[in-house]
């Protein structure tokens, strides 16, 4: 065979194999991916992952969030077990050898027979954009130094890239796509949690332990890049049952927003601008009625979007909208009714959610037609709506979402059960490249990938950039 012939036949090759991973239907494509079926399961607790750090009263669990609405200052959360310690958080730029101290906040909670450890807070202002930090924890006792990096100033050209996780928790699937993220290089800068963290409720009396176990695994991550943390059903930890009736006690208490920047008056919901693109934070489990305090917000927040200054908008919720697996099926049904004809009017570019453990991309559609006299009632195309994205693909000891509806709905794109993540690479104003990596490949291998036009930049039809 000559070397022309040769390569045409590994071409040919490659794209029937490519094809075969495929299983066209009535909608989009369901991939013929199988996961080898094995139990989720949790890592023990004395897994080298949940290792407390060396040291008298060494920070633990350290995490950082963006602490102001446009990523000039950075929340810096820790634990301290054996005493309060310093509140304190020394921080210096790269290229400068003058530090700075800014003191924190102190905090602690019980929850049925579990009483935490000492939970710090310290928010870092008045940073310099595009710049490189250094901070370190433990003033007094066991010192511990980490370092982030500041967003490039909000413009509407900036280039940045988002990591998409959710549902993650703590079994040793979780591990894999934490790792698969931190190899993937493509390089995430921030990632945008969609909700659904440790799964200590899922333990006898919501042990919450396993708060403390998921903070120190995280921490390779969490500390050096922020996480955008969305509320899921697993934060609620409600259980009257054990006299614990104050919904996301934990939660609270752990994860700071910057919600009050943004107007907001509860931390669940909420918005950043971060480069290229404002985010908004949604409650799938707080009330979002009309006349409610989510509602009222988000009002006033979409119409304050400036797509010449943040191209991009993004929205982060829990419960998905669009779902065409038999898991949590039209759970986020009556939140869509209160709020697509928003998305659709404002032109939302993207909405990521989680909860169903799977992976699901839409069509660009709405369902904003109905009343209750007309009968319409049907997703159709449209331009103007977002693609919504299902991501609560993590890992978590619950397992995969394996059972889909039949045959695959016209709204449903691209579906796979399998565990993964995602990137969002911004390019610029009007195009950014989505990338969906299941854990079973390797880092560079995407099992899904769309090239996104912005919707008020350039409102293009892009399914032929799938």
């Amino acid at each position: 065979m000559g070397a022309g012939a040769w390569c045409w036949s590994v071409v040919v090759g490659v794209l029937v194999l490519k094809a075969a991973l495929f299983v066209v239907v009535d909608g989009g494509s369901t991939s013929s991916f199988v996961r080898k079926v094995e139990k989720t399961i949790d890592m023990p607790m004395d897994s080298d992952v949940f290792s407390t750090p060396p040291g008298y009263n060494a920070p633990q669990q350290v995490h950082i969030t963006q602490g102001d609405h446009v990523g000039k200052a950075m929340i810096v959360s820790w634990v301290t077990m054996d005493e309060p310690g310093s509140n304190t958080v020394r921080y210096w730029s790269a290229n400068s050898k003058r530090k700075r101290n800014a003191e924190g906040t102190l905090t602690r909670y019980s929850f049925f027979n579990y009483t935490s450890g000492f939970i710090h807070h310290c928010n870092l202002t008045h940073l310099t954009h595009d710049t490189k930090y250094y901070y370190m924890v433990g003033i007094g006792h066991t010192t511990r130094t980490f370092w982030f990096t500041t967003p490039p100033e909000v413009g509407p050209d900036v280039p940045y890239t988002f990591g998409l996780i959710g549902d993650l928790g703590q079994s040793y699937d979780s591990n894999i796509t934490l790792s698969h993220y931190e190899m993937n290089p493509v390089k995430g800068q921030t990632v945008l949690f969609v909700g659904d963290i440790s799964y200590a409720d899922n333990y006898p009396n919501h042990d919450n332990r396993r708060w403390d176990s998921w903070g120190r695994f995280a921490e390779r991550s969490t500390a050096y890049q922020p996480w955008i943390w969305t509320a899921g059903n697993h934060e609620l930890d409600y259980a009257p049952e054990i006299g614990e009736d104050e919904p996301f006690k934990p939660f609270t208490h752990r994860f700071p927003v910057p919600y009050k920047s943004s107007g907001s008056n509860a931390p669940f919901w909420y918005s950043i601008k971060r480069a290229s693109a404002h985010i908004i934070v949604l409650a799938s489990y707080s009330a979002y009625g009309k006349y409610t305090p989510q509602y009222k917000w988000l009002e006033q927040e979409l119409p304050k979007v400036n797509r010449t200054e943040t191209p991009w908008l993004i929205v982060l919720l829990h419960a998905p909208w669009y779902n065409s697996y038999n898991y949590h099926y039209m759970e986020g049904e009556s939140m869509r009714v209160m709020y697509e004809a928003w998305f659709v009017k404002y032109k939302v570019d993207v909405v990521f959610a989680g909860h169903v453990h799977a992976y699901e991309r839409t069509e660009r559609v709405s369902n904003i037609a109905y009343s209750i006299v007309n009968g319409i009632c049907k997703p159709v195309k449209d331009q103007s709506a977002p693609v919504y994205i299902t991501i609560g693909d993590g890992g978590n000891l619950e397992g995969l979402a394996t059972n889909m509806t039949e045959p695959q709905p016209e709204y449903s794109a691209f579906r796979e059960a399998s565990f993964g993540h995602a990137t969002f690479d911004i390019k610029n104003r009007t195009h950014a490249f989505y990338g969906w990596h299941r854990n079973q490949d390797g880092a560079a291998v995407t099992g899904d990938t769309m090239w996104f036009y912005n919707r008020y930049w350039k409102p293009e039809d892009e399914s032929k950039s799938v």
